[in-house]
């Protein structure tokens, strides 16, 4: 009994330390972003990076703009629109993994499924360019498809592993004397999904979408290759744009240490995290709410 009680002593003091060690991580990068971006701030007026429309940081001819806008813009263009298309695609495929596909169709299909993941952002990116852009700029009569729409579909087959898996085992979740209940009182197959198993893995569905956009919101390689790369507030989704990270991803290789510039895309990014972070709060509580009321 005592060797018991020690060793359970030693797992839960282990499991914490794994978790104080997880938090200090996470507060570390933070105050990593708060400290680099407070000394960007401290040389550009808060209202201007916030409320600007020109990101120019760069330009010798001219005074440099670090307007947030267009960034976020399109940043949040792409994956809402990535998310507009992975969402219906991905909770289907879920259902049918779950619902309707037999044993041996389940084996194949959710495995295949989950291998999208496995695959390079860049390979991905490079599909984007040579596949996707042809089809876009033929159907749309553009000279490119590079835009926020080939970016929004790259993005989509990016996150339907996530979305697929997580809600899949979110309906499978839901105890089966719930859905035979559903069926003793003459309800069909399809109204105990909608109307009992869907809502009932609400929670587990939304985590699902949350993983999925941040899976979208954090990409970098794949927008960057496959937008354009235009720094311009976007007009439409067949508008060349830049993203948050691509912008990261393209400036910091080149931009002089300790800069304007420099501490620039350390706001960029703590705005991202802030972005990142508020998404995740709203999921869980909207969540935690759906949990008590169910």
């Amino acid at each position: 009994m005592g060797i018991r009680t020690k060793t359970d002593s030693f797992f839960r003091i282990l499991f914490l330390l794994a978790g104080i060690f997880c938090i200090s991580i996470l507060a570390g990068i933070l105050a990593m972003l708060l400290y680099n971006a407070s000394s960007f701030l401290a040389q550009v007026n808060f209202l201007d990076f916030v409320s600007g429309m020109i990101w120019s940081p760069g330009n010798s001819k001219a005074h440099p703009s670090y307007g947030l806008l267009p960034l976020l813009a399109s940043t949040m263009m792409v994956t809402m629109g990535a998310l507009i298309i992975a969402i219906p695609l991905a909770v289907g495929t879920a259902i049918f993994i779950a619902e309707y596909a037999g044993h041996t169709l389940k084996k194949i299909l959710k495995p295949a499924i989950e291998m999208l993941a496995a695959i390079p952002s860049v390979v991905v990116g490079f599909l984007g360019i040579v596949l996707v852009s042809p089809i876009l700029s033929s159907a749309f009569g553009l000279s490119n498809g590079l835009n926020a729409l080939n970016g929004a579909i790259l993005l989509a087959i990016m996150a339907l592993p996530t979305i697929v898996t997580v809600t899949e085992d979110a309906l499978h979740a839901i105890p089966q004397s719930v859905k035979e209940a559903s069926y003793a009182l003459g309800a069909k197959k399809w109204d105990t999904i909608y109307k009992i198993v869907l809502p009932a893995a609400y929670p587990g569905i939304l985590s699902a979408v949350m993983l999925g956009m941040g899976r979208a919101i954090g990409e970098t390689m794949t927008v960057l290759m496959a937008t354009g790369n235009a720094a311009a507030f976007p007009g439409g989704f067949l508008d060349a744009v830049r993203t948050i990270t691509a912008t990261i991803a393209i400036e910091m290789g080149e931009v002089p240490y300790q800069t304007t510039h420099y501490y620039s895309l350390f706001a960029l990014a703590l705005v991202l995290f802030i972005i990142t972070m508020i998404a995740n709060v709203l999921a869980e509580r909207i969540a935690q709410k759906m949990r008590r009321f169910r």
